[in-house]
């Protein structure tokens, strides 16, 4: 049975930005069958000892990995999937360009201001004080989006809209197509 025709809607920005929440609203209001995939889950189904902390990054960026093929697995049988994950490392665009057929992603940029991230993350109480801020900088740096939300000015349900009205139209060449071509 042949394989494809999926679509990859991949949410990048930083932690605290929105994506888990568009994501849940993207769900509710897509048509058809469509999975949430948010790397997060994937950090939770890992196991917490077994290793020490300076194996920790080579753990992590095995956990990275992993998620980055789950996704490419899914599209590939045709599904569609709502990536909520962050470029903060050169190295995970890379590999997400490597893996995923460029034509078959929408790359949304979830934007926020950093005094509104960094309010949002001291609500929260579950992240490292100042990760937001670290974040900020390196994860938009790839400089390219198919569109772009900004979770300050619009709720997760507008910027899900926002989301769907673009994709029966979406342009060509997409992000990820323009952004391969320039690392070639």
């Amino acid at each position: 049975m042949p394989m494809g025709g999926g679509l990859i809607i991949f949410l990048n920005g930083t932690s605290s930005s929105g994506k888990s929440s568009v994501a849940r609203e993207l769900l509710a209001t897509l048509d058809g069958a469509s999975f949430h995939f948010p790397v997060d889950a994937f950090h939770a189904m890992r196991s917490k000892q077994g290793y020490t902390e300076a194996e920790l990054p080579e753990v992590l960026r095995r956990t990275w990995m992993g998620f980055h093929r789950a996704v490419a697995g899914m599209a590939a049988a045709g599904n569609m999937v709502v990536v909520d994950h962050l470029f903060s490392e050169e190295w995970r665009l890379a590999d997400c360009l490597e893996l995923f057929p460029a034509e078959d992603v929408v790359l949304v940029g979830v934007h926020c201001p950093l005094p509104e991230l960094e309010r949002r993350e001291r609500e929260r109480g579950d992240r490292p004080p100042g990760l937001a801020s670290r974040q900020f900088g390196p994860v938009h740096a790839h400089g390219e989006y198919d569109i772009e939300v900004d979770t300050s000015v619009l709720s997760p349900a507008a910027c899900a809209g926002r989301i769907k009205e673009f994709l029966p139209g979406r342009p060509r060449p997409t992000a990820f197509e323009r952004l391969r071509a320039r690392r070639a």
